[in-house]
């Protein structure tokens, strides 16, 4: 169907059609713009750079690169279907595409380009696909072949610990889990419910990782069961992975001793672990991050049983001194949940579909208040949580006087933050509870002691998952005996072209420099007519920039791009009405049909996606199609620097911003 002009200027609403380094949107003269282009000493040369989603995921996942597989426009080798291939790309940096894809807050996606046209690209959508179809197909991951002879004790089975151990398994070393829980998986099992993150799903991501041949000691306590001086005995190299599994109470008169102040931590561990069944009729929640948000969720399905006996209060399942039996629905009622937050509800760190789907399961919320002092009858139990209100027109939080108020709870969770459990640990613990280490995770002054994760620094699960591949990097170099370079500024797994181009089998030849004019005048430093490189040696003008620069929206071609409405995914979140004993899993995936036209929403961003309006466009015929023999990702198109004039309306019509006029700069 043919494209009206009256499309194509609702299109190219809000952008120019072309782009101007100085600011200007109009041309001075047609004329004489289109007649001195021949008069620059600029040629166009192709830049890779890191896009944004890239750069914002703490994993460093190759989010443009498995986006482009799954459109199609990168190619497998071989027999390796398009599914199984964008699976072992993403799992380069990450082994859990179908958890992440489910429970990921998307920092990517806030971060995408695509925001400056329409909507962004549905990232964690075809994540879950990938993962959810590596699971069905049973796809597995591959130790290496060497074995280095070296031995690491892992510290904690949750996603650091198991990054490590997936990517040190990749790099030929043994890897044994000790984890003081009956499974693995950590915060992903003991702190996310599983209507988010359903467990057949987890128990396939983490078997896939101890298929490699990682070995796995549950129900062990390091500093307990086994000693410290045993493991520096037993192993080459100790990582501590433990997590952050003891919860922060609320640094306020009464807290502590009232029993039924607890730990957002403890409580959710007690629901994974199927201990908890129920809770007090009012919840009062003190946080504002996804802990906070997963501690009221979970305390609006379980709801409460009426005068509850002694043993069933909630606080006493909690801390391990009674269980709930198996509860009768029908004897339960739903519970009174509030969550407050310091911060402004539009502020808070949770995500904000979470804290929209909390409100509309009931859960009421409320911002700019800060706890003061627990409230507490004759026999110490608390029966409120006083609070007060935060003025911010300052900038900065301040109380305001005479605004406290008593918020009437039978049970307080306090949400607020984690620190690490080190009995039998001691010496390595620092003043708040955590581990101190450097900017590639060793413990300073230590060697050959690591530590990675919550831990380190409590954030998100694909923060920590990065953490472990980094560390597993490090890890590496110490058996090795290398030293440590610095970390690349734009620190992620990236499309390499010297890699595909091994791939495919065009693999560049080994130059060495001849001292003899006639190399140069053979042109043995350059290319030919055709875009080859003259002896297969060179690479044709090409730089990659990814390790250092990430390419911002104002370096694309916007007006290139339709808007088109995201793929989304639906998601069964429940009414107030309905989210009593409502465990079943929240959101659908989308099927394949919609997970590649999402991916095709990716505008590819600092990396050819073979549109060819640099070919349709260029006037001189300079802009040509590599020969289909030595044609790959990144290296599609060339320039025949005989016939280009400078004009660059083949960078400005490169809707990726992957072609620069920076060749003849000095």
């Amino acid at each position: 169907m043919a494209t009206s002009k009256k499309d194509i200027a609702s299109n190219l609403e809000g952008f120019t059609h072309r782009r101007f380094e100085d600011g200007e949107k109009d041309w001075a003269s047609w004329g004489d713009q289109i007649f001195v282009g021949d008069e620059t000493h600029k040629c166009p040369t192709y830049v890779h750079k890191t896009p944004p989603c890239q750069g914002s995921c703490p994993s460093g996942e190759d989010i443009r690169g498995w986006l482009n597989i799954v459109r199609g426009i990168e190619k497998p080798t071989g027999e390796m279907d398009w599914k199984e291939y964008a699976f072992r790309r993403s799992t380069d940096a990450n082994p859990f595409p179908s958890t992440m894809g489910r429970v990921c807050p998307a920092p990517c996606q806030d971060g995408c380009n695509r925001n400056e046209v329409d909507d962004y690209v549905g990232i964690n959508a075809v994540e879950q696909f990938i993962g959810d179809n590596a699971l069905e197909s049973g796809y597995t991951f591959e130790a290496s072949n060497t074995d280095s002879g070296k031995k690491v004790a892992i510290i904690g089975g949750g996603p650091a610990g198991l990054s490590a151990a997936y990517q040190l398994r990749r790099m030929g070393h043994a890897a044994t889990i000790f984890d003081n829980h009956t499974e693995l998986g950590g915060m992903m099992r003991y702190g996310i419910p599983g209507y988010r993150m359903p467990r057949d799903v987890l128990d396939g991501e983490i078997n896939r990782i101890i298929n490699m041949g990682v070995e796995v000691k549950t129900n062990t306590k390091v500093g307990t069961d086994i000693s410290m001086e045993q493991l520096e005995k037993d192993f080459d190299a100790v990582l501590f992975a433990l997590g952050a599994q003891s919860g922060r109470g609320l640094p306020i008169d009464g807290f502590d001793e009232s029993e039924n102040c607890i730990s957002g931590v403890a409580f959710l561990e007690a629901f994974n672990d199927g201990r908890l069944k129920a809770v007090s009729g009012r919840v009062v929640v003190v946080g504002g991050g996804d802990t906070s948000i997963d501690v009221a969720s979970v305390a609006r399905r379980l709801g409460h049983i009426k005068d509850a006996s002694e043993k069933d209060r909630p606080e006493n399942v909690v801390l391990g001194h009674t269980a709930h039996d198996v509860v009768d629905i029908a004897n339960m009622e739903g519970a009174n949940v509030t969550l407050i937050s310091r911060q402004p509800v539009e502020n808070m760190n949770a995500a904000q579909h979470e804290i929209e789907d909390a409100t509309r399961e009931g859960i009421q919320i409320q911002g700019s208040l800060t706890p003061v002092s627990v409230v507490r009858d004759e026999s110490g139990r608390a029966t409120a949580l006083r609070v007060a209100k935060l003025d911010y027109s300052s900038g900065k939080p301040e109380v305001i006087e005479g605004s406290e108020f008593d918020l009437e709870a039978d049970l307080i969770v306090s949400a607020i933050g984690q620190s690490g459990t080190f009995e039998g640990m001691d010496d390595i613990a620092n003043e708040r509870g955590l581990i101190d280490a450097d900017k590639h995770f060793q413990i300073p002054n230590k060697p050959g002691f690591f530590a990675c994760g919550d831990i380190v620094r409590p954030h998100l699960l694909t923060t920590v998952i990065g953490q472990g591949s980094i560390t597993a990097e490090t890890i590496d170099h110490f058996f090795k005996n290398e030293a440590l370079k610095n970390r690349p500024k734009v620190d992620v797994h990236k499309f390499n072209l010297m890699d595909k181009l091994k791939e495919v089998g065009n693999t560049p030849g080994v130059f060495k420099a001849i001292e003899d004019e006639r190399a140069i005048d053979a042109g043995l430093r350059g290319t030919d007519g055709e875009g080859k490189s003259v002896g297969g040696f060179a690479v044709h003008n090409y730089e990659d920039r990814a390790a250092n620069e990430i390419i911002a929206h104002e370096e694309l071609f916007l007006g290139h791009f339709a808007k088109e409405d995201r793929k989304k995914r639906s998601e069964h979140v429940p009414t107030a009405e309905e989210v009593l004993g409502h465990f079943q899993e929240r959101m659908d995936g989308l099927p394949e049909e919609d997970v590649v036209t999402e991916a095709k929403r990716c505008m590819s961003c600092g990396m050819c996606f073979e549109c060819d309006n640099c070919v349709i466009y260029c006037p001189q015929d300079a802009v040509l199609r590599t020969p289909k023999d030595e044609s790959t990702m990144g290296r599609y198109v060339y320039t025949d620097y005989t016939r280009c004039i400078g004009c660059h309306i083949c960078a400005d019509v490169c809707p990726t911003g992957y072609i620069k006029m920076g060749l003849g700069e000095h």
